[in-house]
């Protein structure tokens, strides 16, 4: 395909998606695509539509442009969580993150990494959990710790802090093999029937196509599998 192509597929894949999701991506707040954003907020709509019971979860917020379009179908009772380090992201240290992943690190280490748009690279920012909380409330969804909570610090830290009974529907972004076996795993005890998980880097990173892998091998048929930009996984166990 070749370039004039690509732009008129990006540009006609943007008009489809709903008005706030292509306000986030003109206000240059998520790195995903329009495909990965349109499977995104279809899915969550889905979850939201059959109300399915339980939270909504981020992991990995980054510029907090997809937590706003999650956080659109927060509610008292339907709570949406983000958990982010809200700074440069931990290194990949597992012996199954392949070489791309450390690759993509080493380039984010050195300090040369680009941002969107040619802005600042989100995790070189020291008030970037202040700016995700501005975007928040620009948005209309300000982080009240009623409907909307954000968690700052490493995954592991910050979970056991998280005592709601029961999630709905998970977006994992967090890259390497380990952050996102751990979050499988956390998540997976309290996924209600018809619970959705969005694997974002299935296709980008070894190290979390890995961690998948093996999660869905541990717990066979217990998730319908809708493969795309971005994997969908829907607990069936249960239901």
């Amino acid at each position: 395909m070749n370039a004039v192509l690509k732009s008129i597929v990006h540009q006609a894949r943007v008009a489809l998606l709903p008005a706030e999701a292509r306000a986030v991506l003109r206000d240059r707040l998520t790195y995903l695509s329009p495909e990965k954003l349109t499977r995104l907020t279809g899915a969550v709509h889905e979850v939201a539509k059959r109300g399915v019971p339980g939270d909504l979860l981020e992991f990995g917020v980054a510029l907090g442009g997809s937590s706003v379009l999650l956080a659109r179908h927060a509610t008292n009772e339907r709570q949406f969580h983000g958990f982010d380090v809200f700074a440069r992201i931990p290194e990949p240290t597992s012996a199954k993150d392949d070489a791309k992943s450390k690759e993509r690190y080493q380039v984010i280490a050195a300090g040369e990494s680009p941002g969107i748009g040619g802005d600042p690279y989100y995790g070189y920012r020291t008030d970037l959990y202040e700016q995700v909380c501005a975007t928040f409330a620009r948005y209309g969804r300000p982080v009240d710790e009623k409907r909307i909570f954000l968690h700052r610090g490493l995954f592991e830290e910050t979970w056991p802090g998280y005592t709601r009974a029961s999630v709905a529907f998970a977006h994992l972004d967090c890259d390497w093999y380990d952050p996102v076996r751990f979050c499988l795993n956390a998540v997976l005890p309290r996924l209600s029937p018809g619970a959705t998980l969005i694997l974002d880097d299935y296709h980008d990173y070894g190290g979390c196509r890995t961690a998948v892998d093996e999660f869905l091998q541990e717990n066979s048929g217990a998730f319908a599998v809708d493969d795309g930009a971005n994997l969908r996984l829907r607990f069936t166990a249960g239901s």
